[in-house]
C-alpha cells in the first residue's frame, strides 16, 4: 500500500490538478464574477510561470514530498499519532483538520511578521482576481511553507494517505476560492459554512488593509468565525472592490520578473497584522 501511495502520488495530484484548473477556467469564462481588468496574456505566462519555479525549486531543494516525509515517520516512529492508538480513519481525519489548522495560523503569520508579509505580499499583489491567482506565491515563501509542512507532518506523525488528502484538498480549494465565478448568494450562504468560496476569500485580496487582515482559511472555513477573523462582504462589494496593493498598481508588477524581486521593493505600507508599517519607495 505505501509503495502504491508513493508511486501514483505525484501522478494523482497532477491529474486532479490540470482536472480541476480546466473546470475553473471554463467556469471563469462562461459565469464571470468581475471584469478583469488585465488580459490573461498580461497575467498568465507570469502565474504560471511562477508555478514553474517553485515547482523546479522544490524538486531540487527538498530530496522527498510531504508524503514520503510521512511514510518515513511511520517507519520510524515518529510523531503523536504513531505513540497513541487510535482508528486508522480517526488519525485521518484528525490529521486533515489539524493540518489545515496550520495553514489557517501560518497565513496569519506571514500577514503578521512584517519580513514575511514582503514575501506573501506577492501573492496579493495580482491585480485581477481569477484561478491562478490562488498559485500565485514567492518562491521563499514556498520553501517556508514546506518547512512547516514538513515539520507538522513528523509532529504529528501524519498517516500518509492523510497527507494526501490534505494536500490535494488544499490545491482543489485554493484553485476554486480563488474563481472568478459567480454563485448564487444562497448557494454561497451554505456553501461557506463547510468550505472556503470565492466571495468569501475575495475579501483577503482587497486593497483595503482590514479587509485584506481577515478571512484567512484556504480549505476549511471554521477558523476565521471561530478566531474572529471573518469578514461576511467587502465594504465596496464584490463588484466594486479593488483588488491587490496599493503600492504594486502598474501592469509591469505582473511581469515574472517584477515578481521575483517584489520582496525586496519599497516598504510594506499599512497591511501587517502587527501594524507596524514602513514608508514605501515606490
Amino acid at each position: 500500500m505505501t509503495d502504491y501511495i508513493l508511486t501514483y502520488e505525484a501522478t494523482l495530484r497532477l491529474s486532479i490538478f490540470i482536472g480541476i484548473l480546466a473546470v475553473m477556467v471554463l467556469w471563469e469564462v462562461l459565469a464571470p464574477c468581475r471584469n478583469n481588468q488585465f488580459s490573461r496574456w498580461q497575467r498568465w505566462p507570469s502565474n504560471f510561470g511562477i508555478v514553474v519555479v517553485n515547482t523546479l525549486l522544490v524538486r531540487l531543494i527538498f530530496p522527498t514530498a510531504a508524503v514520503g516525509l510521512a511514510v518515513v515517520a511511520e517507519e520510524r516512529g515518529w510523531g503523536i499519532f504513531n505513540l497513541i492508538d487510535l482508528p486508522v480513519w480517526a488519525e485521518i481525519l484528525i490529521a486533515v483538520i489539524v493540518l489545515d489548522l496550520i495553514i489557517y495560523l501560518q497565513h496569519v503569520m506571514v500577514h503578521a511578521v512584517p519580513v514575511l508579509w514582503r514575501l506573501h505580499r506577492m501573492h496579493h499583489a495580482d491585480l485581477d482576481y481569477d484561478v491562478t491567482t490562488g498559485a500565485r506565491f514567492h518562491p521563499l515563501e514556498i520553501i517556508l511553507s514546506m518547512i512547516i509542512k514538513f515539520a507538522a507532518v513528523v509532529l504529528l506523525g501524519a498517516p500518509a494517505v492523510a497527507v494526501i488528502i490534505f494536500e490535494v484538498l488544499l490545491n482543489a480549494t485554493a484553485m476554486f476560492n480563488h474563481g472568478n465565478i459567480k454563485l448564487p448568494i444562497a448557494l454561497d450562504r451554505v456553501l461557506r459554512l463547510f468550505v472556503v468560496t470565492p466571495d468569501m476569500h475575495r475579501v483577503h485580496h482587497s486593497t483595503l488593509p482590514e479587509e485584506t487582515n481577515s478571512n484567512f482559511g484556504f480549505s476549511i472555513p471554521w477558523w476565521d468565525r471561530l478566531l474572529g477573523t471573518y469578514r461576511a462582504q467587502p465594504k465596496a462589494g464584490h463588484q466594486d472592490m479593488i483588488i491587490g496593493i496599493k503600492q504594486f498598481r502598474e501592469a509591469k508588477y505582473l511581469r515574472l520578473d517584477w515578481l521575483m524581486i517584489q520582496p525586496f521593493l519599497g516598504g510594506i505600507g499599512n497591511y501587517s497584522v502587527s501594524g507596524r508599517t514602513e514608508e514605501s519607495e515606490d
